[in-house]
């Protein structure tokens, strides 16, 4: 009877571990939060591998690594300040941690209007008009 009753202690604190373990591996995996920002780019540091790019709620600052993914070709050596971009992003260990990044062409339309604000900017203004001349005085004869 004592060894039965010490074959199914062993047996239950086995499964008991074996269950812990189980558990331990089911641990439910955080949603990462994708998220992204579109606008003008404000600076790159290759170097540091930093993207600063501001959105319609206020700048945002990335990090790149060698799983960013760049269109076009491009590579963050290439980007420039004044480039149009998305760059989709997500938050690790209080980093912006870019996913990809886009860039995107001004449209036809606004390279017109930026072109002609310029040439308005340029040009010299027109000068005011020169006053009338005064009128002629009659010569008298004594001086």
């Amino acid at each position: 009877m004592k060894k039965a009753t010490a074959i199914i202690v062993s047996v239950l604190f086995v499964l008991s571990l074996a269950g812990v373990a189980f558990a331990a591996k089911k641990a439910p995996a955080k949603k990462v939060k994708i998220l992204a920002v579109t606008g003008e780019v404000l600076a790159v540091d290759a170097k540091a591998m930093t993207l600063t790019v501001k959105g319609k709620k206020g700048e945002v600052a990335v990090t790149t690594d060698e799983k960013t993914k760049f269109a076009k070709g491009k590579s963050l050596a290439e980007v420039k300040v004044g480039d149009k971009a998305t760059v989709k992003y997500v938050e690790e260990d209080g980093k912006n941690i870019a996913k990809s990044v886009m860039f995107r062409a001004i449209p036809a339309k606004k390279v017109k209007k930026v072109i002609k604000k310029e040439m308005k900017k340029e040009a010299p203004a027109k000068p005011a008009a020169a006053p009338a001349p005064a009128p002629a005085q009659k010569k008298t004869g004594g001086y």
